[in-house]
C-alpha cells in the first residue's frame, strides 16, 4: 500500500504547498463570478471522456494535445460530459484549461477532477466554469466530505464522490449522492483490476448513479462494467490516445448483457475463493454441489466423457447457481449456435473458452466469458495479459484432453500467474489437496472436476462433501 499512499499524499501535501505559495487559482486568472448556466451532468448515455495530459502511473500520455481542441474532438463524437484534469505537478494539468474548454464549448457538462480540499476550491471551481467537481473520500475527513458536498450542493454544482473501500463508503453514506465514483485501480498496488469496483459497490446501499472510473479500453470493457450495475463511465487515457473508440464504447449502452461478473462477484466471502464445480452431467449432481455451496457450475458442450446434454440445463433452470458453458473452439471462437441460445436465454450465465480461441475472437462469440488457458512454459503466463476478460482461468496442460485430467500446474507457474492476476486456478484439485492449495496460494477461484468423481460424468457425494469441508476448513479470515 505504501507505494500509492505515498503518491497520493505527495500529491496532496505539494497541493497545499502551492495554494499556500500561489493561491487556490495556482495563479490562473479566474472570473470575479460565474457567467455561464451550470450544465446537466448525467445525460444520455453517460459517458465522461477525459482530458489528460499525463498521469503517475503512465507518465506522458498527450503532454502536448490541445486540451480545448480534444474536447472538441469529444463534443462531435457526441460526448456530453467532459472531465478535465487540473492538477498541475503530477497530471501536467490547469484551471485554465478547464475555463477555456467550457468557454469554447458553454454546452457540454464539465467535471473538475482535482484533489479538492476546501471551500475554496469549490468556489473557485464554480467560478471557472465547473459543472461539476470530483471529492475524493480518502483525502477527506468525513466532516470535510460533508462540508465541500454541501458547499457544491448549495452552488447548484454536482458531485462526483469517489470512494475506494469501506472506510470511504461510511464516510458518503450519510450524503448519498447521487453520483458515486468507484476507481478500479488499487490503491495497494496502483494497478487495474475491473473486478474490485465490483466488490466495492456491494457496500453502497443508498439510490445512486455508479461510474466505473479507469480500465476502461473497449467495447469489451465498456460492456462489462455496465452490465455489472454500472450506469456511467469515465474514461480517459484511451480516448486521450485514440478518440475514435468513443463510437464503440457509446455503442455499448445499447447493448444486453448477462450480468455474470456482478453476480459472481456479490458470491465473493473473505478468506474463501470462489468454488466452481465443473464436468455437470446430472441434475442432482448439480443439486448437491448447490446445497454443498458451490459458487459456479461448469457444463462441458465438447466432445469429453463428461459432456452435458443441453437438455440439462432447461431442467437446472431454477436452481439458484451460476451456470457456465464450457467450451473447445479453433482460434476463430465459433461456439455451437444451441449454446449461444442458452447463453442469450439466460439458462447459461457465461462460456468458459477451453481451446485455441484469440483473445479478439472470444468477445466477438460470447458475452460474459471468459478464458481458460492451459500452461506449459513462462512464457504461457507471460501471455495471459492478452486476454481481454477481467480473469482467466489457468489449468494444467495434458496432450490428450482440455481439462479434468486430475494434472496439477506447477507451483513455479502457479506463482509466476500471481504476479500477473488474481488466481483463477484448475487441475487435479481434490478433497486430498484443497486445504493445502487454498493455504499456499490463496485462490480468488477454485475449479473442480474429475478428482470428485465416482467416474467420469458421474460426482462422488462424499468426496463432494468432504471437498467443502476441507474448504471451510482452509477458510482464512
Amino acid at each position: 500500500m505504501d507505494h500509492y499512499m505515498n503518491i497520493r499524499d505527495e500529491i496532496v501535501q505539494k497541493r497545499r504547498k502551492c495554494i499556500a505559495e500561489r493561491g487556490f487559482a495556482l495563479g490562473c486568472p479566474v472570473p470575479e463570478k460565474r457567467n455561464l448556466p451550470v450544465a446537466r451532468f448525467d445525460r444520455s448515455p453517460f459517458l465522461i471522456c477525459e482530458v489528460k495530459r499525463s498521469s503517475p502511473s503512465k507518465g506522458d500520455i498527450a503532454r502536448h494535445k490541445d486540451p480545448v481542441q480534444q474536447a472538441g474532438v469529444y463534443a462531435g463524437k457526441g460526448v456530453k460530459t467532459v472531465s478535465v484534469l487540473t492538477e498541475p505537478n503530477y497530471f501536467s494539468g490547469s484551471l485554465g484549461d478547464l475555463i477555456n474548454i467550457k468557454r469554447a464549448y458553454p454546452d457540454l457538462a464539465v467535471l473538475r477532477k482535482d484533489f479538492l480540499l476546501e471551500k475554496e476550491d469549490i468556489h473557485i471551481s464554480h467560478r471557472a466554469g465547473a459543472d461539476a467537481i470530483l471529492l475524493i473520500a480518502s483525502i477527506l475527513s468525513k466532516k470535510q466530505l460533508h462540508v465541500l458536498y454541501t458547499e457544491a450542493r448549495e452552488l447548484g454544482l454536482a458531485v462526483l464522490l469517489e470512494v475506494h473501500d469501506d472506510a470511504d463508503i461510511k464516510k458518503a453514506a450519510d450524503l448519498k449522492p447521487r453520483f458515486t465514483g468507484i476507481n478500479s485501480r488499487d490503491l495497494s498496488t496502483f494497478k487495474v483490476d475491473l473486478t474490485l469496483p465490483l466488490l466495492i459497490k456491494r457496500g453502497i446501499t443508498w439510490d445512486t448513479h455508479l461510474v466505473f472510473e479507469s480500465g476502461i479500453w473497449s467495447k469489451e470493457d465498456a460492456l462489462f462494467a455496465l452490465s455489472s450495475g454500472f450506469s456511467a463511465l469515465l474514461v480517459g487515457e484511451a480516448v486521450m490516445r485514440d478518440p475514435e473508440c468513443i463510437a464503440e464504447i457509446q455503442a455499448s449502452y445499447s447493448l444486453k448483457a448477462g450480468s455474470f461478473w456482478e453476480k459472481l462477484y456479490s458470491r465473493k466471502q473473505q478468506g474463501r475463493p470462489l468454488v466452481k464445480i465443473c464436468g455437470i452431467t446430472r441434475a442432482e449432481d448439480a443439486e448437491r454441489a448447490a446445497r454443498l455451496g458451490a459458487d459456479a457450475l461448469g457444463f462441458i458442450f465438447a466432445p469429453s466423457p463428461r459432456q452435458a446434454d443441453i437438455s440439462l440445463l432447461y431442467k437446472l433452470k431454477d436452481l439458484d447457481i451460476l451456470k457456465v458453458g464450457v467450451v473447445v473452439c479453433k482460434a476463430h471462437a465459433d461456439i455451437d449456435p444451441q449454446v449461444s441460445k442458452l447463453l442469450k436465454e439466460q439458462y447459461l450465465d457465461a462460456v468458459q473458452f477451453h481451446g485455441d480461441e484469440q483473445p479478439a475472437a472470444c468477445f466477438a462469440a460470447a458475452f460474459p466469458y471468459y478464458k481458460a488457458v492451459q500452461l506449459r512454459t513462462k512464457g504461457d503466463v507471460d501471455a495471459l495479459t492478452g486476454y481481454r476478460c477481467p480473469r482467466v482461468l489457468i489449468d494444467a496442460y495434458a496432450e490428450a484432453a482440455r481439462g479434468g485430467t486430475g494434472h496439477r500446474l506447477s507451483e513455479e507457474l502457479i506463482f509466476r500467474t500471481k504476479e500477473h492476476t488474481a488466481l483463477w486456478l484448475a487441475g487435479g484439485l481434490g478433497p486430498h489437496n484443497i486445504h493445502e492449495i487454498i493455504t499456499r496460494f490463496n485462490p480468488e477461484l477454485i475449479d473442480a472436476s474429475s478428482k470428485l468423481e465416482a467416474e467420469p460424468g458421474k460426482k462422488d457425494s462424499e468426496k463432494l462433501t468432504h471437498y467443502f469441508k476441507e474448504i471451510e476448513r482452509a477458510q482464512v479470515l
